[in-house]
């Protein structure tokens, strides 16, 4: 017979209910800090949302970011991020990279004087360099993205809970949205807390989260609701223990091998997809959590 890996026993017996009012509380309890200090600390906004600059650098020599920081750094100008482009259609000797400056000012765009700096200190640095486009978005339109990744986040929400609501019971859908806004939520708060860069790439990671977290969710779900037929006379708690049971394997090696992958993106991916895989993560170790602590409570 095959060696198989198991991450968790073939029948396990585990009461995941036993202190349901202290697991599910304390969710409820981290969902409200994280509306505090979302409300009180607010969000670390990147220029998708702040508003800012994106400078489009062009040159022979290969693209070296610590240089092109060191070139900025003691400028007058807000958050910088150094991002080089890579394309298959570029030739041997075409190195292109995005200088993102964020406003200081979440009231106005960058100056013409301070991008005319940036460019001067580039240029210092590599006479070769050109800048084939300059693209600024002003705070009106920070704002409207604000106002549309919320819209896209709730709509996904709803749209999750009538998907359920029509392949379950009523009953699932509110237990499934709760665990999804359980797993927004307090990543939100996380964010919030150690003032991360929040911007579009983090959206996409929310929302990247709700699917994640309900794929689980259903799976539990569906074997909650053949249980419920097959042990009619058996109290409501001892089903959903015997399906979160039945089910720990899977949610096991699912999140498991999810987090090494992501895990990996988040120490070796470099700066521009940290965020965004910082999110992934904790998303999936909350969305675990409320698929067996949250949803079905």
């Amino acid at each position: 017979m095959a060696w198989r890996l198991r991450l968790a026993p073939e029948k396990t017996n585990i009461d995941f209910f036993k202190h349901q009012w202290l697991t599910f509380g304390g969710s409820m309890l981290l969902m409200v800090l994280a509306f505090v200090f979302w409300g009180v600390m607010g969000l670390n906004f990147g220029i998708d949302f702040k508003g800012g600059t994106t400078i489009r650098t062009e040159s022979s020599q290969p693209v070296d970011v610590g240089a092109y920081r060191a070139a900025l750094q003691g400028l007058d100008i807000g958050d910088v991020v150094i991002t080089e482009v890579f394309d298959p259609s570029f030739r041997a000797d075409q190195h292109v990279a995005m200088v993102r400056i964020s406003s200081a000012d979440a009231d106005q765009a960058v100056s013409s004087e301070a991008l005319t700096s940036v460019q001067a200190a580039l240029t210092k640095m590599d006479p070769k360099i050109s800048f084939p486009s300059v693209e600024t978005v002003g705070p009106k339109v920070s704002g409207e993205l604000v106002k549309t990744s919320v819209i896209a986040v709730a709509l996904t929400s709803v749209g999750i809970m009538l998907y359920i609501w029509m392949r379950f019971e009523w009953q699932f859908a509110l237990g499934g949205v709760l665990a999804l806004l359980h797993d927004v939520f307090i990543t939100i708060g996380i964010f919030a807390v150690f003032q991360l860069k929040f911007d579009l790439t983090i959206i996409a990671a929310l929302l990247t989260i709700l699917g994640y977290s309900i794929n689980d969710t259903v799976v539990v779900f569906d074997r909650l609701r053949e249980n419920l037929v097959k042990y009619k006379t058996m109290p409501l708690k001892d089903v959903m223990n015997l399906s979160v049971n039945e089910t720990l394997s899977r949610t096991l090696m699912t999140s498991i091998t999810t987090l090494i992958a992501v895990g990996s993106m988040m120490i070796f991916g470099g700066d521009v997809i940290r965020g965004f895989s910082f999110a992934i993560f904790m998303g999936v170790l909350l969305g675990t959590y409320s698929s067996v602590y949250v949803a079905k409570n």
